[in-house]
């Protein structure tokens, strides 16, 4: 920051004194202090994070799961100890990471990777979140407005989650995770990704994570690092390209949900991108067979 441009002519003729002007130096030497110390408080787990990811991305799932062990450790601690309402917030928020990636990489081998393993990674996850959530006070949607904007929402939601994911889709080529397009099947899988998947990863990053930052960094560095988690917390596709994209994927939801303050729809476009990704596009092709 810079300082403050006064004229030697208004020092000679006494306006601004030397002992005010070593307040003004003084106030602006305890706001960069306060600008370091907070990008340290959210940017330290951050980067642990992103090592522990870089980890899983490279296969060495055992030194992940004690950097993120160490963490969880270090997170609880501060916010036992930390004498700052706003740094105990923040690491509130980002101590779900751990829980979640935890969670994952320690459900039992015999399950294998399908519809419903999903349901045994993210529906744990919803306790931690809900407590977060409750202490931090995080503002929810009323439901008025939502029933009242579901004929906006829903074919933005769709149309949002065919684009989002025709561009993944060309990135990763994923695996069906539903054996046919049969009612029951696609009733499945919406019911797990809209509810399950998209309600929880929304309710951590956007709902959670992304309002206690913006709080914390304002709003472009909320989202930003909000954003870069999310990508970060993609590696065990172990493409750098996805994670890539998930970041400017999960940048565009979080200033979605930053200008709308719509949850709904977030979660809603969130579902429907992996009802394509792993359910229509699959099965019928890229362009859902139409090209």
């Amino acid at each position: 920051m810079a300082s403050p441009d006064y004229p030697s002519s208004e020092l000679e003729a006494g306006q601004i004194s030397l002992p005010e002007l070593g307040k003004m130096f003084k106030m602006q030497t305890d706001e960069k202090t306060g600008f370091l110390k907070k990008m340290f408080s959210a940017g330290a787990p951050v980067i642990a994070i992103a090592f522990a990811e870089l980890l899983i991305f490279s296969g060495r799932i055992k030194e992940a799961a004690l950097t993120y062990t160490l963490l969880l450790i270090i997170l609880s601690l501060s916010i036992m100890v930390s004498k700052k309402m706003e740094i105990r917030k923040v690491h509130q928020a980002l101590i779900l990471l751990p829980i979640l990636r935890m969670v994952n990489i320690s459900m039992p081998i015999f399950f294998e990777s399908n519809l419903y393993s999903f349901v045994f990674i993210y529906v744990p996850m919803t306790i931690p979140a809900t407590i977060i959530s409750i202490h931090q006070k995080i503002p929810g949607e009323r439901k008025v407005d939502l029933l009242r904007k579901m004929w906006i929402y829903l074919p933005v939601s769709v149309l949002a989650g065919l684009i989002f994911a025709e561009a993944e889709y060309l990135l990763i080529q994923t695996s069906p995770l539903i054996p046919d397009l049969s009612p029951i099947n696609l009733l499945e899988l919406t019911i797990i990704m809209i509810f399950v998947v998209g309600l929880i990863e929304e309710f951590i990053f956007r709902g959670i994570i992304q309002t206690r930052l913006e709080e914390f960094l304002g709003p472009v560095g909320g989202i930003l690092l909000a954003s870069l988690l999310f990508g970060i917390m993609h590696s065990s596709y172990g493409t750098p390209y996805e994670m890539a994209y998930t970041f400017l994927a999960g940048g565009a939801l979080g200033y979605l949900f930053y200008r709308t303050k719509s949850f709904s729809l977030v979660v809603m476009i969130h579902g429907f991108i992996n009802i394509f990704l792993f359910g229509l596009i699959p099965h019928l092709g890229p362009g859902l067979g139409l090209i």
